[in-house]
């Protein structure tokens, strides 16, 4: 700033040599009215595009929010789930490339309002199958549905049950199944979500370089970095949305709700996981407007158009009025393409660039995976509500992973830490944070007592197969399926997976106040001949397990503030090892790699590993399994939190092996490190000019879902 300032001064003491004219005045006066045209366009534009990045995190979290209601909603594993969470950066990485290179030629703004159309048609059409596919039918004991039919819940043969009750019952089966036959509705929302992809491809980048084009030299870090504050914001307000949907039901406005008889609290319920994607891409919608009317090209400042330092697109991107310039840039793009390969290969050939894109790869395997199912796993293991989970994680979670990042580049900044610091830096967040997830296995909730699964029908832990277990004396003279899952609540405090499995006898009362007698398998301990009554809906969990749920909020909060705290050292220490000219490449590759290795394959395999965990499927309405309706809590415990502490700990080896890497490297007169070749260089003393020139490109650049890394 201060040099700046002098070389003003020297200018305009410079011209007060020359005679001065009216021409002078109206160069001055035109200057003044560009600056504030520059000013002012910029500032609108920042505007329009801090609210598109909170339009598509918003509803890209909303997406996380309703896996669950997805799941069960369409009657499909998690394996399938993480493929359609995935199908996002598969659409991204269709048209990065095209859009990355033919968007700076063309209307960026308008490229980037198109896009937000194309991310709010995938946003409608996720929601589309909600329209077609009918009314949700989940499982319910005719008595509970229609009060004027008294049936047997313990049904011995086919003449106890009333001949119209079987008629519809059958009758509402074959409609399912026809028009279930037809279409696999998940495919919409995959391909929802697939355009989602698409349509935010060309925000980050032609966003941000339009800003770095024509913004003020020292005000550009300023404006992005509000841009990538604003992003963070929009996941609080997805998950609260999703927290909002999850306790609608799924048909509201559709059907009467006295008539519904499970609650939210119920491992059946579907919220309304529609209504959220219609007012996401409503947003979007919305998003797009201002971007049709900004011009192709700003008035560039003044500071910016001599500058060696201007941005990249400065450099490398032909302008319309460099006409002069055209043959010779068309020359450096040529010599360009020519050194692709040995860019590549000095690229690759960088220890600690290579290492770092290694540990990087296999952290956000870890961090994407634990991301996609933290919803379910909290509804699983500590039995609570989407809603409740959804409100959690968007009040509590989010908020700590913003002030990580912050607090990262606090740090960095306040003591000015060098990039042997930096690799320190993200070493000691990744393990310190992996070292809290560690205690989350002694947080956890046993299984809920649920008979012929958990436990026996006399109390004792089950041990025998499941399928077989589901029968037992006490139920042997009714005609049950072992396929239904209609759980009721025992006196004893065992849930049942049906009021036929209890070998209850009557029922009374009718929808969510349905209360079922003579139950023979429901019965104390002390006294198993005593029948017992039972309630609709599963058992809750107990108080003792509400307890270690706030432990578990309290650690999971520390743990990803602490895991966010190393995502800023991190990119310095990417950036800081490479040549500058093959900055925009790694980083190119980085991100490539990211979505490649990490995005798209972590949800599905995480997704995989969970479905191992399943103790009762569902059934579809015409044969088949469904979505899963119990898991076993310890199992899934171990394999969640397991799976994501292995990777975890394979990235903190590779982060160890950048960090002796470096060490071997640095030099401890001068703590400068350097590699000869055409390895690059990589320096850990602190450098002005580089410093503020590598704090912007950090800022430029994009974590990949970062503002949902919880």
């Amino acid at each position: 700033m201060e040099i700046s300032s002098k070389e003003n001064t020297q200018f305009f003491s410079n011209n007060t040599i020359l005679p001065v004219d009216r021409s002078s005045f109206k160069s001055e006066s035109s200057t003044s009215k560009e600056k504030q045209s520059c000013r002012g366009g910029i500032k609108v534009f920042l505007g329009a595009l801090s609210f598109v990045y909170f339009a598509k995190a918003l509803s890209g979290s909303y997406l996380k929010s309703t896996i669950t209601q997805i799941e069960r909603r369409f009657d499909i594993p998690s394996s399938l789930v993480g493929v359609i969470d995935g199908s996002f950066e598969i659409g991204n990485l269709l048209i990065i490339i095209l859009v990355s290179y033919f968007g700076a030629k063309l209307h960026r703004p308008r490229i980037i309002g198109a896009g937000c159309l194309i991310m709010s048609a995938g946003t409608f059409l996720i929601a589309m199958p909600q329209f077609f596919m009918g009314r949700y039918q989940y499982e319910r004991f005719p008595s509970t549905i229609n009060s004027t039919v008294s049936i047997s819940p313990c049904v011995q043969d086919e003449s106890q049950t009333p001949l119209s009750a079987l008629e519809k019952s059958q009758a509402k089966i074959n409609a399912g199944c026809e028009k279930e036959a037809g279409f696999s509705m998940w495919i919409y929302v995959l391909l929802g979500n697939l355009l989602r992809g698409i349509g935010e491809t060309p925000i980050q980048p032609l966003g941000i370089t339009y800003i770095d084009d024509y913004a003020i030299e020292e005000n550009a870090a300023l404006y992005i970095g509000c841009v990538q504050t604003v992003a963070i914001i929009g996941p609080i307000f997805g998950f609260l949305l999703g927290s909002l949907c999850a306790k609608l039901y799924v048909d509201i406005g559709f059907v009467d709700l006295d008539s519904v008889t499970i609650t939210h609290k119920d491992v059946q319920w579907v919220g309304a996981w529609w209504l959220g994607y219609l007012i996401a891409g409503v947003i979007s919608v919305v998003a797009s407007i201002p971007f049709w009317f900004l011009p192709k090209h700003l008035p560039r400042p003044e500071s910016r158009k001599d500058s060696s330092t201007s941005s990249e697109h400065s450099k490398f991107i032909t302008e319309d009025n460099k006409d002069q310039h055209k043959s010779y840039q068309q020359q450096v793009k040529i010599a360009e393409m020519a050194k692709f390969l040995p860019s590549l290969k000095n690229l690759f050939g960088n220890p600690v660039y290579i290492l770092y894109l290694c540990a990087s790869i296999i952290q956000f395997n870890s961090l994407i995976g634990m991301v996609t199912y933290k919803p379910k796993y909290i509804e699983q293991q500590y039995g609570q509500t989407s809603s409740k989970t959804n409100f959690v994680i968007g009040l509590i979670n989010i908020p700590a992973v913003a002030f990580g990042i912050f607090s990262g580049g606090l740090i960095m900044k306040k003591f000015r830490i060098n990039v042997l610091g930096a690799a320190k830096l993200s070493l000691g967040s990744s393990f310190f944070g992996y070292l809290l997830l560690l205690s989350l296995f002694a947080m956890g909730c046993e299984n809920s007592d649920v008979a012929g699964l958990t436990v026996s029908y006399h109390g004792t832990k089950q041990t025998t197969d499941y399928d077989q277990a589901l029968f037992s004396e006490c139920n042997s003279g009714c005609a049950c399926s072992k396929n239904d899952w209609d759980p009721i609540c025992g006196e004893n405090g065992v849930t049942y997976i049906s009021a036929c499995l209890a070998g209850c006898q009557a029922s009374n009362g009718s929808g969510k106040n349905t209360v079922f007698f003579n139950c023979s398998c429901v019965g104390t301990l002390k006294s198993p001949s005593r029948s017992s009554s039972a309630v609709v809906g599963p058992c809750q969990k107990g108080n003792e397990c509400s307890k270690i749920f706030l432990y578990f909020l309290i650690i999971s909060v520390i743990t990803s503030y602490t895991l966010s705290v190393g995502g800023t050292p991190g990119y310095i220490l990417l950036l800081r090892c490479i040549k500058p000219h093959l900055k925009s490449f790694a980083l190119g590759i980085y991100t490539l790699a990211i979505r490649v290795l990490a995005g798209i394959p972590a949800p599905v395999y995480f997704g995989a590993a969970i479905d191992t965990t399943c103790l009762k499927w569902g059934s579809k309405r015409c044969g088949g399994r469904g979505a899963c309706r119990l898991y076993d809590s310890s199992a899934l415990r171990y394999v969640y939190l397991g799976l994501t502490l292995v990777l975890g700990t394979v990235s903190i080896f590779f982060s160890v092996a950048v960090l002796w890497v470096l060490r071997k490297r640095s030099s401890p007169q001068d703590e400068t490190l350097s590699v000869n070749g055409e390895r690059g260089a990589c320096g850990t003393k602190s450098r002005k000019d580089n410093f503020v020139n590598s704090d912007r490109l950090i800022q430029t650049t994009y974590w990949p879902e970062k503002e949902t890394r919880l």
